[in-house]
């Protein structure tokens, strides 16, 4: 225990070595936070109300008009002056900084659609009049999880598969590396561009989709550690002694190839980042109605009149991914044992 301590401080301390690849885990740390709370911050509901003595959360819950003196049954909207005027007079609301949503339709602008930024909207507006602030917040939210559950996923994929084909070797081996050759060798946006355009648009459904073909990359490098380690002698050792081939695999040989699986996994988040952005780009990712990184970047190529939609889309991803390879970067220097500790 104290020998795995030790090492993994001398992980840490390499890691914080590299100081573009520390700041930037900080900094993407503290933008991932950021977007985590985006209700809080850009939204056109409010974050908490009092109304005759009772407390309502209209960002959790559903509350029809008729709940504060209205005569409909449908969700309220907040931004109504009658509304505000009538709960006003009964208690008091809570706002978020900015009274809008990636999906509210901006009203109160004398320009036509795509609007400049202004005080009211910090990186302006979209062809259809929504807040680009907005839908950059809660897109980079939706991007970065959708990166993580399909980094996630695919990597739990890659692990079992090559860790069967490198322990067992053989026909197994043979097989699996067969598969993987044909699987790899189709073109995999297509094959996700088609499969998105038969079956319903869905952050689910997307993702069952591009964990398909992303589990690949991972699975070789497994596989190689498995194949070197499977024949050291503590490994005889507990075959020798009747150890199952299930414990040892996953207690006594994953704890090795893990080092290397690490420090991929920085850069697989930045192909799904990409994947999901493509296909946002292209029409076919996630439903119309959500926020997405790649459609802000369709709306600069389609708006060249308004260089900002372009320029702010473009900053963000290219920081994100930057952030990512950087982190990846001392990640791998991290888990390198010839690098010292200074």
């Amino acid at each position: 225990m104290t020998n795995n301590y030790s090492i993994n401080r001398q992980r840490w301390q390499r890691f914080k070595q590299n100081r573009r690849g520390y700041y930037s885990f900080l900094l993407f740390a503290l933008l991932f936070l950021v977007s985590l709370f985006s209700d809080f911050i850009v939204n056109d509901r409010p974050i908490f109300i009092k109304y005759q003595n009772n407390y309502y959360s209209p960002i959790f819950h559903f509350y029809p008009e008729t709940t504060f003196g209205g005569q409909f049954e449908t969700q309220t909207n907040y931004l109504d002056p009658t509304v505000q005027k009538r709960i006003e007079d009964n208690g008091w609301i809570l706002w978020p900084p900015f009274r809008f949503s990636y999906n509210t339709l901006i009203y109160d602008t004398q320009r036509t659609f795509p609007t400049p930024p202004s005080s009211a909207h910090l990186l302006g507006t979209t062809d259809a009049g929504f807040d680009v602030f907005a839908n950059m917040l809660y897109g980079f939210r939706l991007s970065m999880l959708f990166a993580i559950f399909l980094t996630a996923i695919t990597s739990i994929i890659a692990i079992v598969i090559g860790a069967i084909q490198g322990y067992y070797g053989g026909k197994i081996d043979l097989l699996g590396q067969r598969f993987i050759e044909i699987w790899s060798g189709l073109p995999q946006m297509f094959m996700i561009i088609l499969l998105a355009s038969i079956l319903p648009l869905n952050f689910w459904w997307l993702l069952g989709i591009t964990v398909l073909f992303g589990w690949m990359s991972l699975s070789g490098v497994v596989r190689t550690e498995f194949l070197r380690t499977r024949n050291f002698d503590y490994v005889r050792a507990a075959k020798a002694l009747g150890v199952s081939d299930r414990k040892i695999m996953f207690r006594h040989i994953l704890p090795n190839a893990m080092v290397a699986t690490l420090t991929y996994l920085p850069f697989i988040l930045c192909g799904a980042i990409t994947t999901l952005t493509s296909l946002d780009f292209l029409g076919f990712g996630l439903p119309i109605d959500s926020p997405s990184l790649g459609r802000l970047l369709l709306q600069g190529k389609n708006n060249l009149q308004a260089p900002w939609l372009g320029i702010s889309s473009f900053l963000i991803i290219a920081t994100l991914l930057s952030l990512l390879i950087f982190i990846g970067e001392a990640v791998r220097d991290a888990f390198d044992p010839n690098k010292g500790v200074c």
